[in-house]
């Protein structure tokens, strides 16, 4: 259910993974927060570990926009209603790219990472209590129920093993 959090890099990509990280860092720390650059690292991370890894070719500024528009995209980073917000021509304006380019990157990112909005694999941790889909789970008669409303004891393991992201105690 979760994707790999993981901040492992190649060798041969520790470069552009460290300059790509260094713009969503800049980016996320004036606009966004700390979750969306932690995110954006995990994200490039696993980019680079790809076989072979799409951001060994192109622009750093065009990976590292459309790295934190993926994440956007999971997250509603342009909905106004969600904290924080912020439409898409002023993230292409932030990491200065292209429209075009940078929503094809972004697009790229999400077909390789089999990313789609609500996914809880790349939600932010604030906003998965919020998330239904991370919390839908089928029983043996094929029923699909909300897991927060089973027992805790019955959560805690769908949580161990990695059906749900925690169990949620009531109390």
């Amino acid at each position: 259910m979760t994707a790999t959090k993981s901040l492992s890099v190649p060798k041969n990509m520790q470069e552009k993974y460290d300059a790509i990280v260094a713009l969503t860092d800049a980016v996320c720390a004036e606009y966004l927060n700390e979750e969306y650059a932690e995110y954006a690292r995990y994200l490039t991370a696993a980019l680079a570990r790809k076989r072979p890894s799409p951001i060994a070719k192109g622009q750093v500024k065009n990976w590292a926009a459309g790295v934190v528009h993926a994440l956007g995209m999971v997250n509603f980073l342009s909905d106004m209603s969600f904290e924080p917000a912020m439409k898409a021509p002023d993230l292409w304006q932030a990491f200065d790219v292209n429209p075009t380019t940078g929503g094809n990157k972004s697009h790229e990112i999400r077909k390789l990472m089999d990313m789609y909005q609500m996914d809880p694999a790349w939600t932010l941790p604030s906003g998965m209590k919020n998330n239904t889909i991370a919390w839908m789970v089928q029983t043996r008669d094929g029923f699909i129920l909300d897991a927060r409303t089973l027992p805790y004891e019955v959560q805690a393991e769908l949580a161990a093993a990695g059906i749900i992201p925690y169990a949620v105690d009531d109390e």
